[in-house]
């Protein structure tokens, strides 16, 4: 291990990856750049690139690599990222890294173009990130993209026994899904200030296992739009500050109710999100599966719930 701290070529591209990687933090900062293709695609191949244009190469990929992985986990220890989303990152990031290098050795395989050292010619591969990272953060216009995820679950209550089970929640403690244990934010309680439309529902999340400090914490405020005991409960989101997912965005909230065979109920959670995260194929999946199982965990309350309140005899 000491002699590949050691090697200059691994200490040449730690400095290159902390130089790539830390300009693209510091326009997330500034509000330069986007968590975008420009931000996850475009950034690593050109550092990829750098790296592969260096005359030493022992060990420059692995420190690539290895600095990424350092620099993503101090962005998550002032809670401005989770585990989920660093781990994700470096699976997006870490073989664009090693394409970029691929696409430079074999560039310079089939020309003349000279290995460097030189720090200033190592670096110009970071200008197209430079201006395509501004350019799309003021002039692309649709950024956010809206997505719906729906959870069903049958109950053996009536719709109406349902409805109030949900409308207002002073603890949940059902058991937590995966993700819940690691890293997304937990609800532990929903309260309704007034049954009518209008009025609103707040809900109180703390950060889970892996979260620091209060990383996931925070509040969802909802106004109510319908109300229909027995049937319908919709509301607008005005308000959240979870802490930490600026990425993410919180439109709608619905529970519909609805009277099945044997006097039960089929109860359907729709949670409609923004995310301005990209490349969309790679995101979302993960986005959809945090949802979803932040619904199963909520359905898996309510089943608690309902017994406590009308368990039958």
């Amino acid at each position: 291990m000491k002699k590949i701290l050691q090697d200059k070529s691994f200490r040449l591209s730690a400095l290159l990856t902390t130089i790539f990687i830390g300009t693209g933090i510091v326009f997330l900062f500034l509000g330069l750049t986007d968590y975008s293709y420009v931000l996850f695609v475009l950034l690593p191949i050109v550092l990829g690139i750098a790296i592969g244009s260096m005359k030493f190469r022992k060990y420059a990929l692995i420190s690539a690599i290895v600095t990424t992985i350092l620099l993503l986990i101090l962005i998550y220890i002032p809670g401005l990222s989770g585990v989920i989303c660093i781990v994700m990152a470096v699976a997006l990031v870490a073989p664009l890294i090693a394409l970029g290098y691929v696409i430079m050795r074999l560039i310079k395989r089939y020309s003349q173009i000279k290995d460097t050292n030189k720090l200033s010619v190592l670096v110009i591969p970071l200008i197209p990130f430079l201006i395509a990272a501004p350019v799309e953060h003021f002039f692309k216009v649709d950024k956010e993209e809206i997505i719906e995820v729906s959870s069903s679950r049958i109950y053996d209550y009536t719709p109406e026994q349902v409805f109030e089970a949900i409308k207002s929640v002073d603890t949940l403690d059902a058991p937590k899904p995966f993700l819940l244990k690691l890293d997304l934010p937990i609800p532990i309680k929903c309260v309704l200030e007034k049954e009518e439309v209008g009025a609103k529902r707040i809900c109180y999340f703390k950060g889970g296992r892996l979260s620091n400090a209060d990383f996931g914490g925070g509040t969802i405020t909802e106004r109510v739009t319908a109300y229909e005991p027995g049937k319908l409960l919709k509301m607008d989101v005005i308000d959240y500050t979870l802490v930490g997912r600026n990425w993410l965005g919180f439109k709608e909230a619905i529970y519909y109710f609805e009277a099945v065979a044997g006097g039960k109920c089929k109860m359907t959670r729709v949670t409609t999100y923004t995310s301005i995260l990209s490349p969309r194929f790679y995101w979302e999946p993960m986005e959809r599966l945090g949802v979803e199982q932040e619904h199963e965990y909520v359905l898996s309350n309510l089943e608690l719930d309902l017994e406590r309140k009308f368990k039958k005899k």
